[in-house]
């Protein structure tokens, strides 16, 4: 009878460790996050334009609005469908309120033009805390709100899918008042103690053990840039499950690390021009294959854009999104990913054989392999 027990016993921790070794690849011990490639979705919340707002825009400003004609699915739909990195525009709202009125809707009665759904039927936007949308007033619908919900809806996402490589999370935090002529909601601007507050809204979601940030990077090296240019992001096995957030202006940077030299006690990573001591991440996106490849090799995750404002979606030119492929950019955002694609064309962005993600074409290393890096339980 203890025979028995014991060899049941071991059968059963060997098939624990068959499904550990499969969740956890043999590339795992050796990959670094940042020598795979992910897709991107470029304004990962926005919902698209209501109706008759549209038909106000179109004639009135069609320029504009062809480069707002897009939008995305719920962000857990997107994760579900292979996207690793999202983007969120937010506005602060200390006392709450401050964009719960747009003049989208005055405007469409002023036209005479049927009303369009309510964008806020909950009252969200009279709440303090940041809010996330694309311009005020004008473009301001979106698929979750506030802030805090879109953090909550990828945790739930995360912690069904423990095994998934990095999700990265650009926020782009708005800092620019619309000209006077639009007559549009003055905007809240960040200050040093607002990123506090943002850092704290963040934690108030995830918690130290699901997010890589520049502390845990930089590790006991003397700045951030020195680490990663020594190689020391983390490995795939300890980055697998969490969530990296990466701060999307550049000029608001200096903000950030007012009172945290060197992005210490932060969570968010800067985008900071190489040379500088907090520079881990850094966009290039409008940048050539030769200048994304060569910050590659040095150590630095890169964002890039495939496409913007539409036009590659309507003319169904494929070559900034070759370009992107090919430059090693870990992340790389398209307004139409494979499972959104250009209602005008074809076109779309995805990875060969539609992987999630692959190993960097430019600094990966040898024994990395796509099947073994797709191999893992919701990677």
């Amino acid at each position: 009878m203890n025979v028995r027990y014991t060899l049941l016993c071991a059968s059963v921790l060997a098939l624990g460790a068959q499904t550990f070794a499969h969740s956890q690849t043999p590339s795992d011990n050796n990959i670094r996050m940042n020598q795979i490639q992910v897709i991107g979705s470029h304004n990962s919340y926005h919902a698209g334009i209501a109706p008759s707002e549209s038909k106000l825009m179109s004639e009135n400003n069609p320029k504009l609005y062809q480069g707002f004609e897009y939008r995305h699915r719920p962000l857990d739909q997107q994760l579900n469908s292979g996207i690793r990195q999202i983007e969120l525009d937010i506005y602060a709202d200390t006392k709450g309120g401050l964009y719960a009125h747009p003049s989208g809707p005055t405007n469409v009665a002023a036209a005479g033009l049927p009303a369009d759904p309510d964008f806020d039927p909950q009252g969200r936007m009279s709440k303090p805390g940041f809010k996330v949308m694309h311009v005020q007033d004008f473009d301001y619908r979106s698929t979750c709100q506030p802030f805090i919900a879109c953090l909550q809806i990828v945790r739930t996402w995360s912690k069904a899918h423990p095994q998934h490589v990095p999700v990265y999370i650009l926020l782009e935090t708005k800092q620019s008042d619309l000209p006077e002529k639009y007559h549009a909601t003055p905007i809240e601007k960040f200050t040093s103690a607002t990123f506090d507050a943002l850092d704290a809204e963040i934690r108030s979601v995830f918690s130290p053990k699901e997010i890589i940030t520049p502390d845990q990077v930089r590790g006991k090296h003397k700045t951030l840039e020195e680490a990663v240019l020594q190689n020391q992001w983390p490995t795939l096995k300890k980055a697998r499950g969490k969530v990296v957030f990466l701060m999307d202006q550049r000029p608001v940077g200096p903000v950030y690390l007012e009172g945290h030299d060197g992005l210490h006690g932060r969570i968010i990573f800067t985008n900071a021009v190489p040379g500088q001591p907090d520079c881990a991440f850094t966009e290039e996106n409008d940048g050539t294959q030769e200048t994304i490849a060569a910050l590659v090799r040095k150590g630095y995750i890169v964002r890039t854009r495939t496409d913007a404002d539409t036009k590659e979606a309507r003319t169904g030119d494929t070559t900034r999104r070759e370009t992107a492929l090919t430059s090693g950019a870990q992340l790389l955002s398209t307004d139409y990913p494979a499972s959104e694609p250009s209602t005008w064309t074809s076109y779309s962005v995805s990875l060969p054989d539609n992987a999630i993600a692959r190993c960097n074409p430019i600094n990966a290393p040898t024994e990395c392999s796509n099947s073994a890096l797709n191999s893992a339980n919701g990677n």
